[in-house]
Formats: C-alpha cells, structure tokens, sequence
C-alpha cells in the first residue's frame, strides 16, 4: 500500500486475551470473528483464537463463513443471522452451522439440501427481542419436521443486560431459557448462552452450558464500562496510525476545512492527517484529539472525506506519526466523543485502512 494510514495489530495481545479467557472458564469457547473481526481481520483473528484455546467461530453473515473455509480454516463455524432457506444447501456444502428458528424454515430448506445434511443451531428470543422462537411449542414443532437431512447439534440464546449492572434481565433470561429447555438437554451437543459480559461477569456463578460466545473481549475491549473490573487483564490490539502530509504556519484570522467553522485565533502549526470520513472516521470526530509525538493535538475544522486537520503545539517534520485511536489514544475515549460504544469505533474503520499484523 502507498498511503502511510494503516491500521495495526497486535497478534500477541489478541493471543493473550483468548488464552486468559478460556483460563477463567471451564466451557469451550467460541471466538466471534464476525464484521472482519471486528475490524481486526477475520481470517487472521480466527487463526489466532483457534491456536490459543478457541473450538468454533461464530459470524454473522454465510459469506463471512465462505471466506473462512477457503483460507483453509476448517474449525466449526456457526452463522449467527437468519439465511434465507434457498442457500442451506450453500451452508452445507461449506460444512457451515446455520442458525434456524421455526419449522416452516425446515420445511422450505428441504428443497434445497443435496446429499450432504445441515447442522443447525436453534435460536430462542428469551429478551432480545430479535431473532429466535419463543415458546416450547415453536421448538417441539421445529424438532418434529426435522429430518435426518439436518443435525440439530446446538441451542442458545443471546442476553441483552449481561454487560449492566443490573443483571435481573440476565437471571430471567436465564430461567426463560431453562424453562424452555426441560428434559431436553441431553437433545443438543451445545447449549450456549453466555456472552462476553456473561461468560467473565458471571464466571463465578457457574456460568451453565458448556459453550460461550465471546466477541469483544477477544480485541482487548470491554463489553461496557461497567465491565471494566471484570476485564483487567485484557490487551487492546487495536491502533490506527497515520503520518503529518504537511504542516504549515497560519497567522490569526485564517478559517480550515469546509464550512470554515474554525478560525485560527493567532498564530498556529497545523497539520494535515490523511484520514477521513471515507476510512470511517468521521465528521463528528472534530475536536477530538489525536496524538503527535507524544503530545494530544485537537482536530480543527471539519473531517473531510480523505483528510483531517489538527492544531500542532509547535512545527513538526512532515512524516511524522500521529496516533489516531488505540495505544496512547483508548479507544473508549474516542467512542464517548462520539456518543457511541468501542463496538462501532472498531467496526466502522474501512477496507480502505490497510491492516498490518505485528
């Protein structure tokens, strides 16, 4: 790549953060590489859970899955999104666990599976309000119409508080679970509940089932400020970093960037950083401060599509690194400047950002 913006990883941080969760919990554990990882890189991400204690991947979409399996991982993958039942012979070919929900899915995918069977995970609603069946009938009427052509192998569902300090939501979706699930147990290889929050938060409460899903925490990140404490031990590996493209003297008076909604109020450095609202940072980062040389130096005017501006404390030479978010930046940080979670500081950081693993 020729543009000096780039977004780094840190292997060894994310091999940290998968071995130091699977040592604090006895289920098996399923790294969440979905969204590219979280924008970490996928393919690379993946590898590295499944050297350091991880058993399965979950993603969200079936291409997500596709694009493991031809780098060569052959690990279990399950889809957390519905699918549309047409593409469950696609899934099967790729040896790919779809998420299911009701019997008339069953029904419709039957038409479209060949000689090799579909294993499925069943999704249940017990709050989220999302995907998933909600009653013992719906399940009883999934489990009847399925035939040998599928592998029911799993059942879970997702919480929607377990990162709140309020975990009332989280016990009641729980039992809801629990009720749905009696005396049928011994009918699934994997039950899973547990998120990230929920597998660390609530390790100590003999977190049930034997499998846990965990996303966030694999990229050093918390679940929410709250989990904070949980999560001591996590490592970031997250770092956009860019260099100075120019950097000139303005005397008082002088507007930047569109809109001319800054106006230098006396003489200052600035510096322009090539990142913008095309890589996903976007206009609403103004004002906030990156960091140069060891010094946080506020964006002025506004984010353009390609590059921004920043108030320097003094000259520095063109090249210079500018640390945008992670390392000396948190990443938190950012995510409350922009009214947001890390999830989507993570997440919304475009291909157009090279990632370089290190």
């Amino acid at each position: 790549m020729y543009r000096p913006s780039k977004i780094e990883i840190d292997r060894a941080a994310i091999a940290h953060n998968v071995s130091e969760i699977k040592r604090r919990i006895p289920q098996q554990l399923m790294a969440v590489v979905k969204a590219n990882a979280y924008g970490h890189g996928a393919v690379e991400v993946a590898t590295i859970a499944l050297e350091n204690g991880a058993t399965m991947l979950g993603v969200a979409l079936l291409e997500e899955a596709i694009e493991l399996r031809e780098a060569g991982i052959d690990a279990p993958i399950l889809v957390m999104e519905a699918q549309f039942p047409e593409y469950a012979g696609v899934a099967a070919k790729h040896d790919v666990i779809l998420s299911v929900f009701s019997a008339e899915w069953f029904e419709e995918a039957k038409a479209h599976l060949g000689e090799r069977p579909l294993t499925v995970h069943v999704k249940v609603d017990t709050g989220m309000g999302r995907l998933g069946l909600r009653t013992r009938e719906e399940l009883d009427a999934l489990l009847e119409v399925a035939d040998d052509r599928f592998v029911i192998e799993g059942i879970y569902t997702h919480f929607a508080t377990a990162d709140e300090p309020d975990s009332a939501l989280y016990h009641e979706q729980q039992v809801r679970f629990d009720r749905l699930m009696d005396g049928l147990g011994s009918r699934f290889k994997y039950i899973h509940t547990s998120n990230s929050a929920g597998a660390i938060r609530m390790a100590g409460e003999d977190v049930p089932y034997n499998l846990v899903r965990v996303g966030i925490a694999i990229y050093g990140l918390y679940p929410s400020s709250e989990m904070a404490s949980f999560y001591s031990f996590l490592r970031p590996a997250f770092t956009l970093k860019s260099k100075l493209m120019q950097v000139k003297r303005l005397e008082a008076g002088q507007t930047i960037s569109y809109g001319a909604t800054y106006t230098t109020t006396e003489d200052e450095w600035i510096g322009t950083v090539p990142v913008g609202y095309a890589d996903g940072w976007i206009r609403k980062a103004g004002g906030f401060a990156v960091d140069v040389n060891g010094n946080r130096c506020p964006i002025v005017g506004r984010v353009c599509m390609d590059r921004f501006m920043i108030k320097l404390p003094r000259a520095f030479p063109v090249g210079t690194d500018v640390t945008l978010v992670g390392g000396p930046v948190p990443i938190d940080e950012l995510a409350a400047h922009l009214e947001t979670i890390n999830y989507e500081v993570v997440c919304q950081l475009t291909g157009r950002l090279p990632r370089h693993y290190v």
